[in-house]
């Protein structure tokens, strides 16, 4: 089984923060925010279509293009971390039976559709450009239906002393077992099954 890379989606996700920051006189409008979302989900679509790297070039495997809900900026939300000490080691199982370790980053708890939510989010331990990334897996009310049943993913910035960090929903994406049984994803930790349905994000590729 391949491993399920996140390198093409956090320089994705880069560039969008990027764009999101460079638009003079636009920072807080919803139409700009909502344009550097539809940028993101384009460099992803094009990633798909003709990088090397993509789960459907690699295994020759026809691609019909990504779904997504329509960006809500009602899922971009502001969480307050929660520090965990000791910080412990969290064994996640995988899409094929195995395992990936990754350490306890903090909790981020936030208020969405008048409900306390709390995610537990995670730190990579494996060797290379990967390690000390934040990584958060989550599932929720939409999962096994409208999105993909195994859960999405988002990654984040790490900010030294933060006491808060941006969750944007409408940057969930599917890991790439959604697309292709060949890849080997980890599953959201128990802590992370949202009772609430997150309708934002990537939608499920195969309906």
């Amino acid at each position: 089984m391949k491993s399920s890379r996140l390198v093409p989606f956090v320089v994705i996700i880069a560039i969008a923060a990027f764009l999101w920051y460079s638009l003079s006189g636009e920072r807080n409008s919803d139409a700009a925010y909502a344009r550097t979302i539809l940028e993101a989900r384009q460099q992803a679509e094009a990633y798909m279509k003709t990088s090397p790297g993509s789960p459907f070039l690699k295994d020759s495997i026809p691609f019909e293009g990504l779904k997504y809900y329509p960006v809500d900026p009602a899922f971009r939300v502001k969480a307050k971390l929660e520090n965990i000490s000791p910080k412990q080691v969290v064994v996640l199982a995988t899409s094929d039976g195995l395992e990936q370790r990754y350490l306890q980053y903090a909790f981020a708890t936030f208020r969405l559709q008048d409900q306390e939510n709390r995610l537990l989010i995670l730190e990579s331990m494996e060797m290379g450009p990967q390690r000390g990334k934040l990584f958060l897996a989550f599932a929720d009310a939409t999962s096994g239906g409208e999105t993909y049943g195994a859960g999405r993913y988002l990654d984040l910035k790490k900010v030294r002393g933060a006491t808060s960090i941006e969750l944007d929903f409408n940057l969930a994406y599917n890991p790439y077992c959604a697309y292709n049984d060949a890849y080997s994803c980890p599953f959201p930790p128990k802590e992370n099954v949202l009772k609430i349905a997150i309708r934002a994000g990537e939608l499920t590729y195969h309906p």
